[in-house]
Order: C-alpha cells, then sequence, then structure tokens
C-alpha cells in the first residue's frame, strides 16, 4: 500500500451514511464475553501486503499462540479499500472479527458507530502500553474525549532531498527554515529546477506547512474551525506555498495538472529538489533509480519549528467482541519490541518510542522519520474529515491559483468546515 492514507478517502462518505446503522445495530447486539480456559479464536481482519504477511502469519501469530495456547489467531486479509467496506457492512450484519487493523482515518467513523471499543479505562494495561508509543500516533486512535484503538504501525514525511539538484545552483547546505526555502528558490529556478515538488494540496500535503507555521485547522476539541484554518499563521503557510508557486518553484502538477513529473520522477530526475515523502520511497527509488541516493531532512522549520503529519495503521477492539480478554492479549503482543522489530524488518515502522537504535540499525534512513514523528501530528479525528479535506485540497489550490487570497481561501474554508465539525 505505497501511498500510506494520501487518497484513503475517497469512498469515505459513504461512512456517515452508515454510522445511523452502525450504531443501532450496536444496541442491540450481544455485551462481550472474557476469554475462559477453553480454547478461543480470535479473529484478526487486516490489508497487510503480501510482503508483510509471511511474517504475521509465520513468525508473530505461531509465537504468540505458543504462549497462550488456549488462543488461536484467524488472520483474514484483505485490500486496504475492501477492508474498509467489509467492516461496514459486516457492522450492519453483525459478522465482525474481534481485532481489525484499521487505517488511521477510519478510526473516528467506528468509534461514533460503537463498533470500535474504547480502550482507556476498559483494556488492562492500556496506559501502560500508551506511554511506549510516539504522542502523534497514539492521537489517532482519540475521538470525543476517549482513545478507540492503539498504533500499530506509522510513518511520516521528511524532506527527500537531490543534493546533486542543489549544487548545480551552488547551493550546499539543505534549507532548514521556509525562510531558507525562500531564498533557495531562485538559485535553483535559473538552473530550470523546481526547488518543491508535491502530489496535492490536501491535509496530507499542506498541513506539514500549516503546522510548522504554528497553524491549525480546528481548535483542540476539534470542535471549531473558525480562527484556525483562516488565523494568522495558518493563512502565512498558505501564503508561503502560494509566493513558492507563483515564484515558480513549484511545478503545476501539485495543483493537479496533467502532463508533468511525479515526484517519484521528478525528484530522481533533479527536476525537482526535494519532496516531503514517507519511508516507503526509499526502497521505491533503490529499485526504479538505482544511482540516485536521496538525503533525508526535518520538515523545514517555520515559526513553530519542523512538524509533520502522521500516517500508518491503528490495532482496534471490535466492541462486540465475544473474545474480549484473549483479544487484548493479542493486542498487548502486536504492540510488544519483539513484534514491533519483527514487522520493522517486514517494511513497517514501529510506533514504540524505545527502538530508535534497534530500528535504524534494520533501516538506516528510519533515523529521520523517527526523528520527525516527536513532533508528528493526525489529521484532524472526526467522522467527517474526508469532507474536511476535500475542502482544504480545493482552498489551498484556490490560493496558490491567485484566484482568492490565501485568507479569503482560509476564511471559505473555516465556513465549510465548520459545519462539518457538528
Amino acid at each position: 500500500m505505497l501511498y500510506r492514507n494520501r487518497s484513503a478517502w475517497k469512498k469515505r462518505s459513504l461512512a456517515l451514511l452508515a454510522v445511523g446503522s452502525l450504531m443501532a445495530v450496536s444496541s442491540v447486539l450481544p455485551s462481550a464475553n472474557a476469554a475462559t480456559a477453553k480454547k478461543v479464536t480470535v479473529t484478526f481482519w487486516t490489508s497487510y501486503s503480501t510482503s508483510e504477511t509471511p511474517t504475521l502469519e509465520k513468525t508473530l501469530i505461531p509465537a504468540f499462540e505458543k504462549a497462550n495456547p488456549n488462543i488461536i489467531i484467524k488472520h483474514v486479509t484483505f485490500s486496504h479499500d475492501d477492508l474498509y467496506q467489509k467492516l461496514l457492512t459486516s457492522a450492519m450484519t453483525n459478522t465482525l472479527p474481534d481485532v481489525v487493523r484499521s487505517d488511521i482515518t477510519w478510526v473516528p467513523t467506528f468509534a461514533q458507530g460503537h463498533v470500535f471499543a474504547q480502550l482507556d479505562g476498559k483494556m488492562a494495561g492500556f496506559a501502560s502500553i500508551s506511554k511506549t508509543v510516539y504522542p502523534g500516533t497514539l492521537s489517532t486512535n482519540y475521538y470525543a474525549g476517549h482513545y478507540y484503538g492503539l498504533p500499530l504501525d506509522t510513518n511520516t514525511r521528511v524532506m527527500f532531498a537531490n543534493t546533486d539538484a542543489f549544487a548545480k545552483a551552488g547551493i550546499t547546505t539543505l534549507p532548514k527554515t521556509f525562510a531558507d526555502m525562500l531564498a533557495d528558490a531562485p538559485l535553483l529556478k535559473a538552473q530550470g529546477i523546481y526547488l518543491y515538488g508535491d502530489g496535492g494540496t490536501g491535509g496530507w500535503n499542506v498541513l506539514p506547512w500549516i503546522w510548522s507555521a504554528g497553524g491549525a485547522v480546528t481548535n483542540a476539541t476539534n470542535t471549531t474551525a473558525k480562527g484556525y484554518i483562516n488565523g494568522a499563521k495558518t493563512v502565512s503557510a498558505v501564503q508561503f506555498l502560494t509566493d513558492l508557486y507563483k515564484a515558480g518553484a513549484i511545478p503545476d502538477s501539485m495543483l493537479g495538472a496533467s502532463g508533468g513529473l511525479s515526484t517519484y520522477d521528478g525528484v530522481a530526475k533533479g527536476n525537482y529538489a526535494m519532496t516531503l515523502d514517507g519511508p516507503w520511497m526509499n526502497p521505491i527509488w533503490a529499485g526504479g533509480y538505482p544511482d540516485f541516493k536521496p538525503v533525508e531532512a526535518l520538515v523545514p522549520a517555520g515559526a513553530a519549528g519542523s512538524s509533520s503529519v502522521v500516517g500508518g495503521e491503528d490495532i482496534n477492539l471490535i466492541s462486540r467482541s465475544k473474545n474480549t480478554a484473549a483479544a487484548e492479549k493479542f493486542i498487548a503482543f502486536m504492540l510488544s519490541k519483539s513484534a514491533q522489530l519483527a514487522m520493522t524488518k517486514a517494511g513497517q515502522l514501529s510506533v514504540l518510542n524505545s527502538l530508535t537504535s534497534q530500528v535504524t540499525a534494520i533501516h538506516p534512513y528510519y533515523a529521520t522519520f523517527l526523528t520527525q514523528l516527536k513532533t508528528a501530528k493526525a489529521r484532524t479525528p472526526v467522522p467527517n474529515y474526508p469532507k474536511i479535506d476535500a475542502v482544504i485540497s480545493t482552498q489551498v489550490a484556490l490560493a496558490m491559483q491567485g484566484k482568492l487570497t490565501a485568507q479569503q481561501a482560509m476564511d471559505g474554508a473555516a465556513a465549510q468546515i465548520e459545519p462539518l465539525l457538528k
């Protein structure tokens, strides 16, 4: 799943229609029972890739079952989008699993529909486990005052730079701040090189710049956007991107124009000096452009420092599981150091904040991502986030194109987002 949540929201509007049905069904389902001494089967639904599944099925599940001989783990895998649709339909027919590995953007919908179980104050060991993970990854499970899961694997966006492109423009130090980027842009343009390439203007793309500038989409409780998405700091970030675009430092492809190079090709070929992307890009470039050696660095800092956006998957207990105690044991096992390191070797970045040296020993390029995760944040955890993301994408593009001022665009975003938070 190479996009890791960049386009995971295409069909999410269906969830908003289904939430009422999920709540109605949940109210008549039987209560959960604790696992007993007899053998129980815990069904685990995931969307692991074909390269990741063998580690789960041949290493981790056998290890867990050996340590817990009365628990059998039944793993069922789906594609990313199929898993989402299966959860929706199964919630309405009471054919859900016990545990699911979910996209982080799904949690608010299934928490609101009472499909995912509250874990804080309920799951044994939740308080201690939650202290071992990066705060930004834990926050992806937060909804309406409670936590409805734990982070399972994670990623974030950092700068990938083509140092040869910078050197061609006489730049020997990678940009560390917004000001550095503005200074480097004309030097690169003189060499026919775009400073920065990206694939869109949605939250995944622009939130690192907004947060680094000190801006926000909503207040801390996600109840209002007014004064936040259109606040001075957010507007300054949008103006920063607009200034770069007008200066010829960002290609039209960021605004959806066809015919341009993808960031994958553009950065590798030196047409773009830098982009923001995730850890999956290292092996992709190694396969497609073996001579290209990208250099990773933190997101250039704005007035509030360097921040980025959290991606990845969570692990969630189904609220009406009949095997709650056994399921909780398995969830805790998947957050253990041994399980997290095994999945890191399979290509999943660990959520445990104590494994830096072990993780970077497996993949040295993970070091920058682990540092960035310390300040990375989750996208607005509300069921309507897919619609909010579409608003952000449209309004930022209008500003960059000069069809609206940055302030006008973000005022429009606030007006559209406000009812989506209700």
